[in-house]
């Protein structure tokens, strides 16, 4: 079941939801950089490990420009994983290597029916002004749909 909470502040999106699957197998789906890509609708080129940055380019028709960088923050196994990344990376023109990041955590927990998963992701505040807005808007409903892809993969 997915209940998505709304934005508590400008700075940060939050979202809680529960899947109908075992820790592992949701963990596998966030930390594997394949099975996430696969997911998440990215062409990820490299695994995920801590303390790496791994690259990679959006499928989805109309996005196949948006390029991504994942800063690999934090890996525990089976319950938390972190990395910062550009919000938003619309503009193939700008330069993003320099504009500050937002950090993703994806927090697991069991539960009698399987995960909980807790997607944050905060530092909305850092971003340029001229960004800043649509980049919370589109995640914010991005993560909705996210959470729905994550569900229906693990089911």
């Amino acid at each position: 079941m997915i209940a998505m909470e709304k934005a508590q502040s400008t700075d940060r999106i939050e979202k809680h939801f529960e899947v109908r699957a075992p820790r592992s197998k949701v963990w596998r789906a966030i930390a594997d950089a394949q099975q996430f890509g696969t997911w998440f609708g990215i062409r990820v080129e490299g695994a995920f490990e801590e303390g790496k940055t791994v690259r990679g380019f959006i499928t989805h028709k109309d996005y196949e420009h948006f390029k991504i960088s994942f800063q690999v923050v934090k890996m525990e196994a089976e319950r938390y994983f972190a990395y910062r990344w550009h919000p938003y990376p619309s503009d193939p023109n700008y330069d993003y290597s320099k504009a500050p990041m937002t950090l993703v955590e994806f927090t697991l927990e069991e539960t009698d029916g399987g995960t909980a998963v807790t997607i944050v992701e905060s530092g909305f505040d850092q971003i340029p002004l001229a960004r800043r807005a649509e980049a919370f808007r589109n995640n914010d409903g991005g993560w909705n749909g996210q959470a729905k892809k994550l569900t229906k993969y693990v089911a």
